[in-house]
């Protein structure tokens, strides 16, 4: 017998069932759409990634393992981003996920309970509001501000949305949907912030080898202390094409290692083992991959702007900086979500809403570059022909 709705923890029920599956969902049995809904590109896994993970399957690593990752895995990253950062990281610093989204669960877990609120800067992936509220926090909203100059942050906004309540303040840099890049003076102020309120920052670098013509984007770790209170999200999925691989990381303070252990150990006993030999292998040998990811994304971004920037209902007052999406606002448009499902009636695109990654975004759609131009072209065709 189906369990009544009321059986299931209110918490857990006011969660929004609605999101980017749900409407895709509407064409997965149509052949003619082109998918622009989801963050992830139309390139596979390079073949040396692959061959490494066979190559661990074949030399028995297929047993339990580490709770915070085999521990040349842990080295590899340490080194990664002292390589890229001029950081002084350590092993005992990183711990590996089953994913980006487990990393940011994990941290919401150990970080907020009931009542206590996260502030989350927006437009946002709206993974983190559903992750704050399983654990029974508040999300409290703070919008980066557009203009020509994109979209950038008032950190003294956020000063004022923090109370006794705050535990944590999270945001993405680079972006997901807005392509922004926070600068590094900025990060500097909300690490100050942080310190003086006793509030943890929790980073997202997801995106941070996606910085158009840079080998990567500013970071907090360059500015922080290896015992601030500092947590930074990232994952394989994007930069090595990997978001089916489910493998993340986390930096942290090296105090907490142990505490992210035991969640882990209760969450999924720890990653799998052989695809960390993959990410071994990703991050010693894919640095051509990396920059080849960097220019097609660059690439799709052009295609995409220039054909937004001759319809004229579309409002795109910069281009981005760096990930793989742009965010744009259509005249007239108070329903993204209606919006999006009569564009893929009558043409077969599929866009994201607005309305998933935060309020004030309800004009707004998300359109994923990350793909063959080809394919662009014949998206931005049939979105012009339906907005002209």
């Amino acid at each position: 017998m189906t369990p009544a709705l009321h059986d299931i923890l209110p918490r857990i029920a006011g969660i929004p069932l609605e999101n980017i599956a749900n409407i895709a969902r509407q064409a997965f049995d149509r052949d003619t759409i082109i998918p622009l809904w989801f963050g992830e590109g139309d390139l596979a896994t390079p073949d040396f990634i692959g061959d490494a993970t066979l190559a661990g399957i074949r030399a028995g690593h297929t047993f339990y393992s580490y709770q915070n990752g085999i521990p040349e895995l842990r080295r590899t990253l340490a080194e990664y981003h002292n390589d890229l950062l001029g950081t002084a990281l350590f092993p005992e610093r990183i711990t590996v996920t089953s994913g980006g989204m487990p990393a940011i669960m994990l941290a919401i877990q150990m970080l907020v309970g009931a009542g206590d609120n996260v502030i989350v800067i927006d437009p946002v992936w709206p993974n983190i509001a559903g992750a704050v509220q399983v654990v029974g926090g508040e999300v409290r909203s703070v919008r980066l501000e557009q203009g020509a100059q994109g979209w950038q942050l008032d950190v003294d906004k956020v000063a004022r949305a923090c109370d006794a309540r705050t535990r944590a303040i999270f945001f993405a840099s680079p972006g997901n949907p807005t392509g922004a890049v926070i600068p590094i003076a900025v990060q500097r102020q909300l690490l100050a912030l942080g310190r003086e309120r006793g509030i943890w920052i929790l980073a997202d670098e997801v995106y941070h080898r996606l910085v158009f013509g840079e080998r990567v984007g500013p970071s907090i770790l360059t500015l922080a202390d290896a015992e601030d209170r500092v947590l930074v999200i990232n994952s394989f999925s994007k930069s090595w094409a990997m978001t089916g691989w489910r493998l993340g990381w986390l930096v942290h303070p090296p105090s907490i290692g142990p505490t992210l252990a035991m969640l882990t150990q209760y969450a999924t006993s720890g990653t799998t083992t052989f695809l960390q030999d993959g990410a071994i292998a990703a991050i010693r040998h894919g640095e051509p991959f990396v920059a080849e990811m960097n220019r097609y994304c660059e690439q799709g971004m052009h295609i995409v702007c220039d054909a937004l920037e001759t319809m004229g209902r579309v409002r795109l007052p910069v281009r981005p900086r760096a990930a793989m999406y742009v965010f744009f606002e259509i005249e007239g448009v108070v329903d993204s979500r209606a919006t999006c499902l009569d564009i893929l009636d009558r043409t077969g695109v599929g866009l994201a809403p607005g309305l998933f990654f935060g309020p004030g975004s309800e004009s707004f759609f998300r359109i994923c570059f990350c793909r063959r131009p080809d394919v662009l072209a014949d998206a931005m065709d049939r979105l012009g022909a339906a907005l002209a």
